[in-house]
């Protein structure tokens, strides 16, 4: 009976953890790992593109594992990415707390944020969900622009000796290590699936006992910590915080760039997304009035054209061009 269970357990291991899922994630640790060596090889400017690629990617995690699991369109993310911003300052200003601490505890007042709000924003759904929390993130940068005891419109300064960008890197590898880890298992578990459930149709998800407040409050809550944490990174980074630019919505607009154009709801998405998002924002940087349109330009293409995202389009290629070999067809002749 005993060796029946043990080999039942195994077969169910062995069925859960897929060859491609072992190489998935020792590619994930040996990107990481090559990550790490960048400050020792690389020049600034590589090392600053390359970290503002680790935080947007730790964003994009979040961002993902709310509207490509969960349907929930966000564009307050710069509301909990403010706020994790100026909790780690007056930590670190005030408290003289630990980097690392200082870090999850950013994450964690984004997260009692989230708990805070969600009562209100999750009676909203679809559109009005997302102006929702866009009013959300409007809210929260006039309140910190109009109380003095956040700094008002100057912000703040960290009174600390500010490390080097590539002394970041361990904090920012770190982060995005847990994003994915959290967003790898949450994909892998039964959360999914009702999470996904609770997308499609959440009265028909109702109906079969599952109780979507609990499934979208997790989600939502777990996304903010991590806003909050990358936040409170990119203030350590910069020195100075101020409204307009922590809870500004720029924030937003170059996540929910990165998820769509990427693939949303794709495990690699993230990644490409990220990559093409920040080399973009490099190359058009001297042109800051036409920025945003020509974002939201390639963001209008990408839905009507390739609405899977890059990722999606790379698979359909893929495909056809194994169906053409299949059929022993050249892939100029696919339909």
């Amino acid at each position: 009976m005993r060796k029946a269970r043990n080999g039942r357990s195994t077969e169910l291991v062995s069925r859960r953890v897929s060859p491609g899922a072992a190489l998935l994630v020792a590619v994930i640790v040996a990107a990481l790992a090559a990550v790490l060596y960048v400050p020792a090889y690389a020049g600034g400017y590589e090392v600053e593109i390359v970290f503002s690629m680790l935080v947007y990617l730790t964003l994009a995690e979040a961002w993902n594992l709310l509207a490509g699991y969960g349907g929930l369109v966000s564009l307050g993310s710069s509301a909990f990415i403010g706020i994790g911003a100026y909790i780690l300052a007056g930590l670190l200003n005030h408290g003289g707390v630990p980097v690392a601490a200082a870090l999850i505890v950013s994450g964690l007042g984004a997260a009692l944020l989230a708990a805070v709000v969600s009562p209100a924003v999750f009676r909203l759904r679809g559109l009005y969900f997302t102006v929702g929390t866009l009013a959300l993130g409007e809210a929260a940068r006039l309140f910190m622009i109009n109380v003095p005891f956040f700094g008002g419109a100057s912000g703040i300064f960290l009174d600390v000796t500010l490390p080097a960008t590539g002394a970041l890197y361990p904090y920012a590898v770190a982060l995005l290590a847990l994003a994915t880890l959290i967003v790898s298992l949450y994909t892998r578990t039964r959360f999914s699936v009702i999470l996904r459930s609770v997308r499609d149709d959440e009265d028909a998800a109702a109906q079969v006992g599952v109780r979507a407040f609990r499934i979208k409050f997790a989600a939502f809550t777990i996304a903010s910590f991590l806003m909050g944490a990358a936040g409170g990174l990119q203030a350590y980074k910069l020195g100075a915080i101020e409204p307009y630019g922590m809870f500004g919505l720029q924030w937003a607009v170059n996540v929910l760039a990165i998820v769509i154009i990427g693939g949303l709801g794709q495990r690699a998405g993230a990644l490409v997304g990220t990559i093409f998002v920040v080399v973009l924002n490099e190359l058009i940087a001297s042109y800051p009035e036409i920025h945003t349109a020509i974002t939201g330009v390639i963001l209008i293409a990408v839905i009507r054209f390739a609405p899977k995202g890059l990722v999606g389009l790379a698979e359909d290629a893929f495909r056809r061009l194994q169906l053409n070999l299949h059929l022993g067809t050249p892939a100029a002749g696919a339909p």
